[in-house]
């Protein structure tokens, strides 16, 4: 049997070329994420429990990256969470949430938490604005009596048709916070708010949709709910969707693929996760816009351990971008990314963007509580076939979990682990976006592209991985 050799980020160095870049902000970092998505920056946060909700989509899309929702949510939660992304940044709000002016102070109390808004238009038994209701209104209101008694009711309002100049103009004027738009008949048409102006602003490198909004995507299974959940998605907004399984080479995912490509032709379809160029090959050809590669290279994946299968990820990466390129469809790079070195290499390798997963877990915008352990603070991390997830998931299909279960029906690819508490996500972007920017400048490249045109890759030794490292000094 001939052994290829396959090599992963530590085994290589790029090699530097000459520059003409003077400044790093001369880097463009935009790329394409699958076939008909571009984002600002080449990186993806993991469609992880422990990873990606709504909050992380929402910190990703602001700097330019995109989050991918996690499945592990009832159809319900999961597309709420897509909605809460889609909210969070839309120039306007096409339909705002109301509450019917009859209801309890009780009720849009809840209704307001539950949704994680701070105000709520109200509405008569017609649907037509008849006031506004805010935290103030209902600070210190009580429970007693309805949203009747505790609304504005002289709502200022604008015509369809306003512009966004026109907007803040009248937003200012009146010192208001949210501007509905209401039709001649009383009917409402959309709702502006300065939050939503202001983050147009503090965000210019923002990956958006057409419409202005936040992108998003989320995944779905290969069994069961598959098409009924991505129907879901797709019309809560979701920009891309993942087919999210462990071994994507498999007839499970590619006639998944197709199924939802059936169902759903003008979707974006990401499918994953797979590790040879036969397997990019299979997928693309089932109707996939980009393909995710990375089989075993995760921080808390021990697949390679539990099963012996696997490839070193440079060497999928590369492989993989060869089928890619061949297709013009994008290959995403999940998995052992440790370093914004690592992503470099993953996207000169061939890679149009890396998912990363460790690198954001732990930070405030991840799902999980902070935890404290010897006075020093963390987060639960947890791959996705790890124990914990594959009960939990069973208790997610099922409602439930027999006590009778055979633990050893469970076959963990994965494990749980503490993460170190990191503070803001966008600390992590900043420094990963300004490492590949400084790594393009190496290759002499100003774009992703070009640099995956420059890009020369030298072997080195453990002695050179040693002499990479910060070496004959005591550590501050």
């Amino acid at each position: 049997m001939e052994f290829k050799e396959g090599l992963t980020f530590d085994d290589v160095l790029l090699v530097p070329k000459y520059s003409d870049i003077t400044s790093r902000s001369q880097t463009d970092l935009s790329t394409k994420l699958s076939r008909n998505i571009t984002i600002n920056i080449p990186f993806v946060s993991a469609n992880m429990d422990t990873v990606t909700e709504s909050s992380m989509a929402v910190a990703m899309a602001r700097v330019g990256g995109i989050g991918i929702i996690h499945r592990f949510l009832t159809i319900q939660e999961q597309a709420n969470e897509v909605l809460k992304v889609k909210r969070s940044g839309s120039v306007m709000i096409e339909n705002p949430y109301s509450i019917s002016s009859d209801k309890s102070i009780q009720d849009a109390l809840d209704y307001a938490e539950d949704k994680e808004i701070s105000g709520l238009l109200v509405v008569d038994s017609n649907s037509k604005l008849v006031g506004i209701v805010t935290e103030r209104d209902l600070l210190f209101a009580g429970s007693n009596g309805t949203v009747a008694d505790v609304m504005t009711k002289d709502v200022v309002t604008a015509k369809p048709g306003v512009s966004l100049d026109e907007a803040k103009d009248i937003l200012h004027k009146h010192r208001i916070e949210k501007l509905p738009i209401v039709d001649g008949s009383g009917v409402i048409n959309g709702l502006i708010t300065s939050k939503d102006i202001t983050n147009n602003t503090d965000y210019p490198n923002a990956s958006k949709d057409k419409k202005g909004r936040p992108l998003v995507g989320a995944a779905v299974g290969v069994k069961g709910d598959f098409l009924e959940r991505s129907e879901s998605l797709l019309n809560a907004g979701t920009d891309v969707l993942v087919v999210d399984i462990a071994h994507g080479h498999s007839e499970n995912a590619i006639s998944t693929v197709k199924n939802i490509k059936k169902a759903f032709p003008d979707c974006e379809l990401i499918a994953g996760n797979i590790a040879t160029a036969q397997g990019a090959e299979d997928l693309i050809k089932a109707g996939v816009d980009a393909v995710k590669v990375g089989v075993g290279s995760g921080s808390i994946c021990i697949t390679r351990v539990i099963t012996g299968s696997g490839v070193p990820q440079l060497t999928a990466v590369m492989d993989c971008a060869k089928i890619g390129n061949d297709h013009g469809i994008p290959i995403i790079s999940d998995g052992g990314t440790r370093t914004s070195g690592d992503a470099t290499k993953a996207l000169a390798a061939g890679a149009s963007s890396v998912m990363v997963g460790s690198m954001l877990g732990g930070t405030d915008e991840s799902p999980g509580t902070v935890l404290t352990k010897n006075g020093k603070r963390f987060k639960v991390y947890r791959g996705m076939a790890s124990l914990a997830a594959s009960i939990g998931r069973k208790s997610k299909e099922t409602g439930s979990i027999s006590l009778d279960d055979d633990l050893n029906d469970y076959v963990a690819e994965g494990v749980e682990a503490m993460v170190p508490y990191k503070g803001t996500v966008n600390d992590i972007l900043k420094q990963l976006a300004g490492g590949v920017r400084s790594g393009l400048s190496y290759c002499g490249a100003h774009t992703i592209p070009q640099m995956q045109e420059n890009a020369e890759f030298i072997k080195m030794s453990r002695a050179g991985f040693a002499e990479s490292q910060p070496h004959d000094v005591s550590l501050m």
